[in-house]
């Protein structure tokens, strides 16, 4: 289509003036939005061109203050052909450093519980004590679970400790129900907070990440989905953490302790990051349908942020290589 400054011929048509201004990059774009042309309108295509009134109030794009991925981004320090998807973000910025298929639908496995949390601390309270139900009782063959039983409670914040440093299927599913009343019912909350965050690529099915047919995500929903959980203080304090004790009440009153090591293997030792890079925190996930999976937030020497995100390495050893590698793209 054909953009036109011409307004007095073309006062109910703006020609989608909003993504030609704010996506210079992209030309107008094969979407057509209609906005009224009315000089006086406090918000209008209109405004985002004239500038002249300070106090005038124009239209704000979704993504003003986020990467935004549409196509592979390369860089010759990276090669990451051997994985499905990767990509590396500013955290602190809006420039996507590098993208691999980010877009493509996977099985994310546990970083599933990304949005677990982040759904649990929107509805939920630290505070809140919940109850281990039967679906605790996950039978799937090399599921990792911490071994509550029906009847056991725990406080919320006890339980997303437990469910980002040790990856516990069974705490997932408590949470779940404790949360949103049932599993079904905190999954819709699931896939309602994804879409209002622009992660419209994504589809959940279950909370704890365990293979499900129709349960996908993509690199680049997995770093919306982040960068939101980030805006909480007790997420960002339980990713950085390298281990975990607590205590909680069982069934029949009595008390046992719980010892839980961060599956994150940068924050145990287990892996180096580049020297100019450190690892502040992230969440793993590993099935054998999704392979071995990683998102992170680290910071360079400066102190500048940037969420990096491998899907699907086929081994440990080399979704840390790889993932190394990729954070070895930040100057």
């Amino acid at each position: 289509m054909k953009c036109t400054n011409d307004y007095g011929k073309n006062k109910k048509r703006i020609c989608a003036l909003l993504f030609c201004t704010v996506f210079a990059l992209t030309g107008c774009g094969a979407e057509k939005y209609e906005m009224p042309y009315n000089s006086n309108y406090q918000v209008s295509s209109f405004k985002l061109m004239q500038t002249a009134d300070a106090n005038a109030k124009v239209a704000e794009t979704f993504a003003a203050d986020l990467c935004v991925v549409d196509k592979d981004i390369t860089n010759s320090e990276v090669s990451l052909s051997d994985v499905a998807s990767a990509a590396l973000f500013e955290a602190d910025g809006s420039d996507t450093l590098y993208a691999r298929n980010a877009n493509e639908q996977l099985d994310p496995a546990s970083l599933t519980k990304v949005m677990t949390a982040l759904v649990a601390l929107k509805h939920g309270s630290p505070e809140q004590l919940l109850t281990a139900g039967d679906s605790v009782l996950i039978t799937e063959p090399g599921a990792q679970l911490c071994g509550i039983k029906p009847g056991d409670t725990m406080t919320l914040e006890q339980a997303l400790h437990i469910l980002l440093l040790y990856s516990a299927n069974d705490v997932a599913n408590m949470i779940a129900e404790g949360v949103g009343g049932s599993i079904p019912g905190f999954v819709e909350l699931m896939n309602q907070e994804a879409q209002e965050l622009g992660a419209t690529n994504c589809h959940f099915t279950n909370p704890n990440g365990l293979t499900e047919e129709g349960h996908y995500m993509t690199a680049y929903d997995l770093y919306l989905i982040f960068m939101e959980a980030l805006q909480y203080e007790l997420f960002n304090e339980i990713i950085q953490l390298p281990s975990y004790s607590t205590a909680y009440r069982t069934s029949d009153g009595s008390e046992r302790t719980l010892e839980v090591n961060n599956s994150n293997q940068y924050l145990v030792g287990n892996y180096a990051a580049p020297e100019h890079i450190t690892v502040i925190g992230g969440k793993t996930g590993t099935t054998k349908a999704a392979g071995h999976c990683l998102i992170l937030l680290s910071a360079d020497s400066g102190g500048k942020r940037y969420i990096s995100v491998i899907m699907n390495a086929d081994s440990t050893e080399n979704l840390y290589a790889k993932m190394s590698e990729l954070l070895g793209a930040v100057e």
